[in-house]
């Protein structure tokens, strides 16, 4: 049985942290340097917090920058649906569809809404690269509840920035006994994202 005294507390730390390499990432003017760094920490936090999914001998693996997958989008309007992955212990999570974003050369991404305790914006993605160089029922692009946010920018800042660079894997994709909400049909596109998390090395 998980010691629920030190996990809850290994648990706040993890969140404390992604947050922390957010907010820097948002803060440095420079996509391409935001991302090295995004890179290192969220490296480093694998491989040392005791809170991690990673598996011995397994190694976090990116692709390099590429500034093409960098885009502002606004969030347009999408029809409400329901949505209810099961995941594991939590059950049914039930997401309700809030809008939709048109990547140019990607296509389309479901923005989801988690109404329940905590709230936030959920955005997953499978691309064509799925089950060859990344997690095969694909990545994460925006998790608000996480605090996988990089914040919003154009005009009036009324666009969100949606770099695929940093999309990456579910706790899932290295090690299976965590279970993970997974792209519906809404968040898949015909073309490859050939940048953001790849799969695990040492796997």
């Amino acid at each position: 049985m998980t010691d629920l005294l030190s996990w809850s507390q290994h648990v706040a730390s993890w969140r404390r942290d992604v947050h922390a390499i957010y907010s820097d990432a948002r803060a440095d003017p420079d996509p391409a340097a935001a991302h090295a760094g995004w890179v290192t920490r969220r490296t480093a936090l694998f491989h040392e917090h005791p809170a991690t999914a990673r598996r011995p001998g397994q190694d976090l693996h990116h692709a390099p920058y590429d500034p093409a997958y960098r885009f502002v989008a606004e969030m347009g309007a999408a029809e409400p649906e329901e949505w209810a992955p099961t995941t594991g212990s939590d059950g049914a999570v039930r997401f309700t569809r809030a809008g939709r974003f048109d990547i140019p050369g990607i296509g389309s991404l479901d923005v989801w809404w988690l109404g329940s305790y905590g709230n936030g914006i959920f955005v997953p993605l499978r691309d064509a690269t799925a089950g060859r160089t990344t997690y095969g029922a694909g990545r994460y692009l925006l998790d608000t509840v996480k605090g996988a946010d990089l914040g919003r920018a154009g005009p009036e800042g009324s666009g969100w920035v949606l770099d695929l660079n940093f999309s990456y894997n579910p706790s899932c994709a290295y090690d299976p006994d965590w279970a993970c909400p997974l792209a519906p049909l809404g968040n898949r596109v015909d073309v490859e994202v050939p940048v953001g998390e790849l799969l695990p090395r040492g796997d």
